[in-house]
């Protein structure tokens, strides 16, 4: 197969279609209106960290004097950035056209979201007290001048620039952080059936006179600019330190690092402007990105809900699994047969109770497990740390590099650490995300494993809106390899062999080609012959060339991807066999499935990792086969309801121009449909 520029999707801009995805259920006007405010703030979040990671790997590349063709496929860098800057600005542009229409449809059902020129007496008194009490006192203003060094602007935040204009004296310009620990949106008292908001910079607006009151000026403006840095972390190589100190060290500086994103309300003088970008040493070379009044718009995720449940999805009461509860041992039932917790579907309960008895029953000796993030506040450390307590020997690989969670996790980690937890913080060279755990325990003079391997973190707030399957099981076959994975990240050294498994980064790749190797030779025999995949992402070339061959061969391809995809389906002669959806909806679709035909024996693996290269490369992943015929039957069935959906599914395209896929069959809305699917499960 000839090599050449139309093999690959650029990483990079597949991605940006995902966001466009996004920004897609943001403007949809069949998604509850304030569900759509919050997609809104999906898609800036998402935004942002974009810029820290993608955007600031292809500058270094651009400013290390590499073309980057061949990382970044087949585009220069420089020529990357400026594709990237330019999508940028096209759906800013669209983002706020889709905030206009939201507060249009706000007002018809009586919610007003007002700034500082609305405000009437009815409401003055209430935000004068609520500025004074709640705003300045912790109120950070920062006063700019050519001869004082800029403090580092920090990008969690969002910044007012304020211009104090005299027609005696030299403009007075000044910065004022608006902190990511403030609520943005501030509810004011009720008008008869009608709610107010007002956005804390709007507050701001409103209270200029009150902050800068020691100063004399004829007219004052303020405009809003926010900056995005490098998210990279840069680890210092004293080997004197320990690794958790190295990053938390890390993990402060990620604050100086280099800015990689300007954004600027477009209405902000133009003296203004570069007086800013040149006190904070910003060029042409980074992204400067016009924006409209209002940056920082992830706080939308936050939007207030205001009691109006007609305007959000309809919350789902999590199911229970059939067959297992929560009142009776799960170790005794899993000990009789496989179950598949599907979350948010199934509740997440069965992961904590798993925990809790473990931690609790006198026969349970060592319990070891993965951890890459947790909640803010999690049962599931509790229940290691209670473990711990009672004499288990407890063994927790925590990832402290997971990124923009480095910090949660180091806390977590030196909380568990103190409670009398092993701690192993990963392996050298290799982030550890597979998701798995393993508990011994004494029956009848011998050890017997119990465990569960999911797709998904162990964290109890992500399981309300991410899917993601567990499997919990008791197969010695299946957990002798998982306890093999846990000796592996003690003893870096030594490469095991796993007979049930698939593991990165020594076996993913071999494992997987070897399956998709069987297709085409069922293909070529005239045999049976289908791959069936769902992932967030692919972007590994060597997976995708995979593929590419197994479609020429004329094996059946459907794939599931959520997020970036760099495949390109559909091309005549190389990928003629492949179709790509990709569903975006209520739920972050998390799961990862793959399904192999095996001459009409299916083989079925749930899995931590994407085809990515780092998953498949860098990273310490597990695929973990199903045995159990009835959880095969399961997923392949809740695959094809996926598969079905002609509501909220896309097809990805050579274009990439995310068309929803409308045909005539009944409808089928993937998520809607699973948990009717699990309901009437319980019912049948």
């Amino acid at each position: 197969m000839t090599k050449d520029k139309n093999i690959y999707i650029n990483r990079e801009l597949s991605w940006l279609k995902f966001n466009e995805r996004v920004l897609q259920e943001a403007e949809d006007k069949n998604v509850p209106l304030i569900e759509r405010l919050r997609f809104l703030g999906i898609f800036s979040n998402n935004l942002d960290e974009f810029f820290k990671v993608r955007y600031a790997t292809v500058k270094r590349i651009y400013e290390a004097g590499k073309g980057g063709k061949s990382e970044l496929g087949g585009i220069k860098a420089g020529d990357l950035l400026e594709e990237i800057t330019q999508i940028v600005i096209e759906q800013q542009i669209q983002s706020v056209e889709i905030l206009e229409d939201i507060e249009v449809e706000l007002k018809k059902e009586n919610i007003y979201i007002i700034d500082e020129t609305e405000i009437d007496v009815n409401h003055h008194e209430f935000i004068m007290n609520y500025f004074y009490q709640e705003i300045s006192p912790a109120l950070v203003v920062i006063m700019l001048n050519e001869e004082v060094a800029l403090p580092e602007l920090m990008d969690i935040s969002a910044y007012l620039t304020v211009k104090m204009s005299s027609e005696n004296a030299k403009d007075q310009v000044a910065l004022i952080e608006i902190s990511s620990a403030m609520d943005r949106f501030v509810v004011l008292p009720n008008k008869g059936d009608s709610n107010y908001i007002i956005m804390l910079d709007d507050i701001l607006r409103y209270c200029l006179d009150e902050i800068f009151n020691i100063f004399d000026y004829d007219a004052i403006s303020a405009h809003m600019i926010k900056i995005t840095r490098d998210g990279e972390l840069e680890f210092d190589s004293d080997l004197s330190k320990s690794f958790i100190d190295k990053l938390s060290e890390s993990v402060k500086d990620r604050q100086s690092g280099a800015p990689v994103r300007f954004v600027y309300d477009k209405n902000i003088d133009e003296d203004t402007l570069e007086f800013l970008l040149k006190l904070m040493g910003i060029d042409e070379k980074e992204s400067i990105i016009p924006g409209g009044r209002y940056h920082n718009r992830r706080d939308y995720m936050s939007f207030p809900s205001l009691g109006r449940t007609d305007l959000l999805y309809e919350k789902i009461k999590p199911l229970p699994v059939k067959g297992l509860s929560l009142e009776e041992s799960i170790f005794n039932t899993i000990a009789k047969k496989d179950y598949l917790v599907y979350t948010p579907y199934h509740t997440f309960s069965y992961i904590v109770k798993f925990l809790r008895e473990a931690a609790l029953d006198p026969k349970v000796k060592t319990i070891k497990i993965t951890i890459y993030r947790l909640a803010q506040i999690s049962h599931v450390a509790s229940s290691l740390i209670n473990a711990a307590k009672n004499g288990k020997k407890v063994t927790v690989s925590i990832e402290l590099r997971a990124r923009f969670d480095e910090e949660a996790n180091i806390k977590y980690a030196e909380q568990m650490q103190a409670e009398g937890v092993t701690m192993l913080f990963g392996v050298t060279g290799l982030k550890v995300h597979c998701k798995m755990c393993v508990i011994e325990r004494e029956e009848q003079e011998k050890l017997v494993r119990y465990g569960f391997v999911s797709t998904g973190n162990f964290n109890e707030s992500t399981a309300k809106i991410y899917t993601d399957f567990t499997l919990m099981t008791a197969n010695p076959k299946i957990l002798k390899d998982v306890n093999k994975v846990f000796n592996f990240f003690e003893v870096n050294y030594k490469v095991n062999r796993y007979k049930h498994i698939i593991t990165s980064p020594h076996y993913t790749k071999t494992k997987f080609f070897a399956l998709i190797d069987k297709e085409i030779e069922s293909a070529k025999n005239g045999k049976p012959a289908y791959i069936k995949l769902k992932m967030n992402s692919i972007s590994s070339y060597k997976m995708i060339d995979k593929l590419y061959e197994a479609s020429r061969a004329g094996v059946k391809i459907q794939m599931i991807v959520r997020g970036l995809c760099c495949l390109v389906p559909g091309i005549k002669g190389m990928s003629e066999n492949i179709e790509i959806i990709s569903i975006i909806d209520k739920f972050l679709e998390h799961t990862r499935l793959y399904i192999f035909c095996n001459q009409n024996d299916p083989k079925i693996y749930i899995s931590s990792a994407d085809w990515m290269t780092r998953n498949i490369d860098t990273r310490v992943e597990v695929s973990c086969p199903i045995y159990n015929e009835d959880i095969k039957q399961e997923l392949q069935h809740l695959y094809d309801i996926c598969w079905n959906d002609n509501v909220k599914s896309r097809v990805i395209n050579e274009n990439q121009d995310n068309l929803y896929r409308r045909n005539e069959n009944p409808k089928v809305r993937a998520q809607f449909d699973t948990y009717k699917y699990y309901l009437n499960n319980l019912e049948g």
